[in-house]
């Protein structure tokens, strides 16, 4: 067996708001797949962006953090935050820098210049997603075209990524290291859900961000037509960027009595999570989405749209639907509310999506990058 901490690496990671507790897949990605890496011997350093840091410390379970400031803006503030970090990390003495998302990718070369390692891991298109403009879409484009250029090694969360990067851009080493799961035990606490007036078993559960490639107010169409008595539809999450589709969906919720949470921590999320009665996830585009790995880990019945990272999961025909058909919605909907099933996936899924693998694969990944011809 591999001895993991005979060699300390020292790496600096970048491209996501921070960790813990922060809003957001990259932020529960890394909130995860760091402090593994810590215990296999790593010396990791989170840079975070200080309009997202609710809380100041300087550690978090073994991985160090140090905040940045930035403007909590939606064009400029990830290009901002990741060109300061690698500043950081050049004189800071890093050898290893971990880019998270395409967006920030634009700084690799740059990162590259100052003579850094470079690892990036791709997230998932964002160019695609509605809320950017052409410029903005053009930006994230050509920051994941830098990625694969430049970065000595480049990691996709799903393999129809890799494929993609693959077939696009020729990058035939791309590694396919995906999101993780460990298999949870169902809180017994209700006393959130008591507070918003949910439930056991009494409630369908949407989580993410506020953003219209979530596709969340198909739901809320949906749940509204068919007209369930005793069965509440909850939104868990919110978003700072796209205030007009949140306020447009959040009134939307409110018309058709929908239960607001708000953004919450991981112990009242895990709460909601253990008393549902279905996930249900419509969204338009994804990497590999956190929050179904969860809801799955818990063993929460799901409902997701039939898009590429969704169907890599291999759930039965009646777990999916149409992206964006709401008549096919509201069918499935109907239809596994009439027959749940509960806990079918996880335990085949827990040895494809192992955080303690993917941390132990994500290290080879650094020990291997000084084999790279680039």
């Amino acid at each position: 067996m591999i001895n993991y901490k005979k060699d300390k690496i020292k790496i600096l990671v970048t491209g996501t708001r921070g960790i813990p507790g922060i809003q957001g897949g990259i932020e529960r990605h890394c909130e995860e797949l760091y402090p593994r890496l810590v215990k296999l011997g790593c010396s990791v350093t989170v840079t975070r962006r200080i309009p997202y840091v609710n809380v100041e410390q300087t550690m978090y379970q073994g991985v160090l953090l140090k905040d940045l400031p930035v403007p909590r803006n939606k064009h400029f503030e990830a290009i901002i935050h990741t060109i300061l970090s690698t500043i950081y990390a050049r004189f800071k003495g890093f050898k290893y820098i971990h880019i998270h998302a395409i967006g920030p990718s634009l700084v690799v070369p740059l990162a590259r210049l100052f003579g850094l390692k470079v690892i990036v891991t791709n997230h998932g298109p964002d160019y695609r997603r509605q809320k950017w403009g052409m410029i903005s879409r053009f930006f994230l484009w050509l920051g994941e075209l830098m990625g694969v250029i430049f970065a000595h090694k480049v990691i996709a969360v799903s393999s129809h990524i890799k494929k993609r990067l693959n077939n696009l851009y020729n990058r035939l080493d791309c590694i396919y290291l995906p999101n993780g799961l460990k298999i949870q035990k169902k809180l017994k606490n209700i006393n959130f859900l008591r507070k918003y007036g949910l439930k056991k078993d009494s409630y369908i559960i949407l989580v993410g961000r506020f953003v219209p490639e979530k596709g969340f107010h198909n739901v809320i169409i949906s749940f509204s037509q068919l007209k369930t008595k005793g069965i509440k539809l909850a939104l868990v999450g919110d978003d700072h960027h796209n205030i007009e589709y949140c306020i447009k969906l959040k009134k939307m919720a409110y018309e058709h009595g929908c239960v607001l949470t708000g953004f919450v921590q991981k112990e009242i999320l895990d709460q909601l999570y253990s008393h549902a009665l279905l996930f249900v996830l419509p969204s338009y585009h994804e990497g590999l989405p956190l929050t179904l790995l969860e809801a799955l880990s818990f063993g929460v019945d799901v409902l997701v749209s039939d898009i590429p990272a969704h169907r890599e999961l291999g759930l039965g025909a009646h777990s999916y639907f149409k992206a964006g058909d709401v008549t096919d919605l509201t069918a499935k909907l109907k239809y596994k509310l009439a027959h749940p099933e509960t806990g079918v996936w996880r335990k085949s899924l827990l040895s494809l999506y192992d955080w303690d693998l993917i941390a132990g694969k994500t290290l080879e990944v650094y020990k291997n990058i000084n084999n790279s011809k680039k």
